[in-house]
């Protein structure tokens, strides 16, 4: 069986836990993972917060080129028939 977490397998994993065990002590584990945690959740926020504004940047970009081509419309039609008002213009654009 082999999990997918960076290509190792189930037997590596458990010899890499077993190491960091030795290693630091059963006092320090705790304390190693609440930082760990706590970078991972950092992480996760600021991804999230770099595809909130890209996300925004790209809807505002959208409605800006919505708009240009609205007003674009309402000069071409004010153009061919001058007598038209602006709301009559906008209604007939629905």
């Amino acid at each position: 069986m082999n999990l997918l977490f960076f290509d190792f397998g189930t037997g590596e994993i458990f010899l890499i836990v077993i190491a960091v065990f030795l290693i630091f002590g059963p006092s320090k584990i705790p304390e190693i993972a609440r930082g760990m945690g706590k970078f991972i959740n950092d992480i996760k926020r600021a991804s999230e917060d770099i595809k909130t504004e890209i996300n925004r940047e790209a809807d505002r970009q959208e409605r800006d080129k919505k708009l240009t081509e609205y007003k674009a419309q309402v000069e071409k039609d004010l153009e061919a028939d001058p007598g038209k008002s602006t709301e009559e213009t906008s209604e007939e654009s629905k």
